[in-house]
């Protein structure tokens, strides 16, 4: 129900950017931002605020629930790495708990 609620609520075809805004608006007060940043933490022990963008993959498309290539392909999109090949994970944080990109 509630997922048919939030397909309504859409203006347009859903992609992974709308998605994620949308569901961060509702998750607003579900996880603090830095309980979801401290789970990426673990995942960068020294503490740049990135996390490989191979590394990151590697784990989306393996572990758990796992990411299929569209998936894969829409984050990169929306969460584009760095030149270096760096995600900055703090801002999918951000957008999971605010539903908006933080201004750079």
């Amino acid at each position: 129900e509630e997922l048919d609620a939030m397909m309504k609520e859409a203006s347009g075809p859903i992609n992974f950017t709308v998605f994620l805004t949308m569901f961060g608006e509702k998750l607003k007060g579900a996880d603090p931002e830095d309980v979801i940043t401290g789970a990426f933490k673990v995942l960068d022990p020294e503490g740049k605020g990135t996390i490989k963008k191979q590394f990151l993959e590697e784990l989306l498309t393996t572990q758990c629930d796992r990411f299929s290539q569209e998936e894969i392909r829409n984050m990169w999109a929306a969460f584009p790495p760095d030149v270096g090949g760096n995600v900055d994970y703090k801002n999918i944080c951000y957008v999971i708990t605010h539903g908006d990109a933080k201004a750079q």
